[in-house]
């Protein structure tokens, strides 16, 4: 991973041109903006990040599960089973 300051991304041409994935930083304030992932990386990077949704998706099935359990319904009634 390379360091790369906000002032660089004016040179397109050189910024552009990268093979391995770039942070960001703001030059003047000594701090993390982000990070650019090349297109040779973005199946890999694609992946990576459905991942990350899936566990996200899944977490919050698990609370709705819970929520279900602890709200049990009873004969006759209609409720949502969110607590």
């Amino acid at each position: 991973m390379i360091n790369i300051t906000l002032s660089s991304l004016r040179n397109n041409e050189e910024f552009f041109n990268i093979n391995d994935i770039a942070k960001i930083v703001n030059g003047r304030k000594k701090e993390e903006v982000g990070f650019f992932v090349p297109k040779a990386l973005k199946k890999e990077f694609e992946a990576f990040v459905g991942e990350i949704e899936k566990k996200k998706k899944r977490k919050l099935l698990q609370r709705v599960v819970k929520a279900s359990k602890k709200d049990p319904m009873g004969d006759g009634v209609i409720d949502d089973g969110i607590v």
